[in-house]
């Protein structure tokens, strides 16, 4: 539906559900940039697929992980985007680039608060966890792997969560092999704090009243 075939007294309406939906959206990203800038990147946790990687490109490259975050995520982007839609990708690319705006910022502006790797660990994934659910109740991903996520749930009635968890499974190995053994430990403990909040959360299946936003749609 084209905006300018709206109604004019749903033309309103149709903006402050915009304006709503897209101020959710930002808030997720920025709280899962919050989580990682602060809380995991200090000491290498991998929060996701796309973090893995980023871990991994600092680490051989010195790429920063803001800019190893965003890479890695549009590649994985693009070999999903044809299932989910223009809308959905254009959300997801938004999503992504606030991410990584936030990681940078929250890395170059603000010091870590605690430096302690078991309470960073519980605290950025429950915030982590927070911010994802946010995204996928807007029908958007947090990422290129959360976008399969979503992918899976479409087709297969997987909850999102649970399949992030084994797809990112498979990086961790990687980045543990290559960088550090403890990092698949604190990996996997970030995996299960934030995926169970992630399905508490969206254990209520949201309302589907959005038709004509960044959404994307299950088939009837």
């Amino acid at each position: 539906m084209k905006i300018q075939m709206i109604p004019g007294r749903y033309r309103h309406r149709f903006y402050r559900r915009l304006s709503r939906k897209i101020s959710l959206i930002t808030a997720g990203a920025v709280l899962q940039g919050f989580a990682m800038a602060l809380f995991l990147f200090p000491h290498n946790i991998p929060s996701g697929g796309g973090a893995g990687i980023a871990v991994l490109l600092n680490h051989e490259f010195g790429l920063p992980m803001s800019l190893g975050f965003w890479f890695a995520n549009f590649i994985f982007l693009i070999f999903t985007a044809h299932h989910l839609g223009m809308f959905s990708a254009i959300g997801t690319i938004y999503v992504i680039t606030a991410t990584s705006v936030s990681v940078n910022f929250f890395e170059v502006y603000i010091r870590p608060p605690l430096l302690n790797v078991w309470l960073d660990l519980l605290i950025g994934s429950l915030i982590l966890g927070t911010g994802v659910s946010m995204l996928m109740r807007q029908r958007v991903s947090n990422g290129g792997i959360g976008y399969t996520a979503l992918v899976i749930y479409k087709y297969k009635k997987i909850k999102p969560g649970t399949s992030l968890f084994w797809m990112n499974g498979v990086i961790f190995v990687m980045t543990a092999y290559v960088v550090n053994w403890k990092i698949i430990l604190f990996a996997i403990g970030c995996q299960m704090i934030s995926t169970r909040v992630i399905n508490f959360m969206l254990g209520r299946k949201p309302q589907r009243r959005w038709t004509t936003g960044l959404a994307w749609r299950s088939k009837k």
